[in-house]
């Protein structure tokens, strides 16, 4: 938390940082089981989901409420987020063929 909100650092304390520690771990969780198993439709939404909360975050944090400055540590996060939210709206394009194509094969 001291990397991220630097803008106001007296507006966080030891819980928010916790909380947010704890956020991330889940978040992480998620990722790594839609990497294992990427053909589930709901955990593959469930995933992009958490990344377009990241990045509906860090965002709120720099222009809405102004805790987080535009540093490095502030960046980083917004590129992974918003990158990662690219590359897995152009994944939804494919396992949406996959599965048209697995109902095609059944019938």
């Amino acid at each position: 938390s001291e990397k991220l909100y630097t803008a106001s650092p007296g507006l966080v304390n030891g819980l928010q940082a916790r909380t947010f520690g704890v956020w991330t771990l889940l978040s992480s969780v998620i990722r790594c089981l839609c990497a294992i198993d990427i053909r589930n439709r709901t955990l593959y939404h469930i995933t992009l989901f958490t990344f377009f909360l990241a990045l509906a975050h860090f965002l709120s944090e720099v222009f809405i409420y102004h805790t987080a400055a535009l540093t490095i540590g502030v960046m980083a996060p917004l590129m992974v987020a918003s990158f990662s939210v690219m590359g897995m709206l152009i994944g939804l394009q494919y396992l949406e063929v996959e599965a048209l194509s697995q109902n095609k094969k059944k019938n």
